[in-house]
């Protein structure tokens, strides 16, 4: 099955200039991101289902993958580790994942978990602990690049599989801390569906019209919306904006019975509306803000 990309996504330079970051479409949706020290040429790549497109890529590139790191273990994030398994070529990298989870992370050189750090080549980055979607779930944080797995998605957030609620409202919150100019390199291409679900709760929010146009007008030539920025996110994204009042009546109009007394409470009662997938009824691509 074709890609849900399908132009070519341009590379991303952090602003430091360290690391130079590509992105490879995999599957349907998902993208696994190259990330490649532009002092030492290594290579690390984080999350992704296989591992073909990813060993096409550091050939393209001239660059040599010298390890993974591993959001989750969802067999989504973690099959590449199994493809290189068993091409033979996971024995000698460096495999960064989950403590929690460690277990189940294939070729697990080093559980990460809170607090420590990993290298990409010279560049040395911060780990997160990220929970909701999944328990152990860690985040990765080089300079202005984020790659935040399936916790944070442009315009949205991953289901609660593990939860609970409270602790995926901790972990976007805290995401949310960044600077607003750092890139998030989530691990889905899901954009369209999140912005409708944002303008089924939010229709009266600029920011949000003007970024449904932008990213329909890419997505209609096949190109890739991310990575977005937390700047974005926080203008746009449900579901960090919980102090909205727009927000907090419709979902409040859609879900009677939720109590919303607290933004953990908005947001879990944001999240249990969008997994009723009444928006995709809702709202048509006609009741979209596609004309400027």
């Amino acid at each position: 099955m074709q890609h849900a990309v399908t132009q070519p996504i341009p590379p991303f330079k952090t602003a430091d200039g360290r690391l130079e970051i590509h992105g490879i479409p995999v599957w349907v949706d998902n993208l696994s991101w190259l990330a490649v020290c532009t002092r030492t040429g290594a290579a690390v790549v984080i999350d992704g289902p296989e591992a073909p497109p990813v060993l096409a890529k550091c050939a393209a590139l001239g660059a040599e993958l010298t390890g993974v790191l591993n959001t989750h273990v969802h067999g989504d994030h973690v099959g590449v580790n199994q493809g290189l398994a068993k091409l033979g070529l996971l024995g000698g990298l460096t495999v960064c994942g989950p403590a929690k989870q460690a277990a189940k992370v294939p070729g697990l050189t080093r559980g990460v978990g809170e607090g420590d750090r990993v290298q990409i080549g010279a560049v040395e980055g911060q780990v997160w602990l990220t929970e909701g979607h999944q328990d152990g779930h860690v985040s990765f944080v080089f300079g202005d690049a984020l790659f935040c797995g399936d916790t944070l998605f442009a315009g949205g957030c991953g289901y609660l599989f593990d939860g609970p609620p409270a602790k995926m409202h901790a972990s976007l919150q805290r995401l949310m801390t960044l600077d607003g100019a750092t890139r998030a390199f989530c691990a889905h291409e899901y954009t369209q569906d999140n912005l409708r679900f944002a303008w089924f709760v939010e229709p009266d929010n600029a920011a949000l019209a003007a970024r449904i146009r932008r990213d329909w007008a890419t997505r209609a030539t096949g190109g890739c919306t991310l990575p977005g920025t937390l700047a974005e996110e926080r203008a746009s994204n449900p579901f960090v904006r919980v102090d909205s009042a727009t927000i907090r009546r419709r979902v409040a109009a859609e879900l009677p019975e939720r109590a919303l007394d607290s933004g953990e409470a908005v947001f879990a009662a944001t999240r249990a509306l969008k997994d009723t997938k009444r928006h995709k009824d809702a709202v048509p691509d006609a009741a979209l803000p596609l004309l400027g």
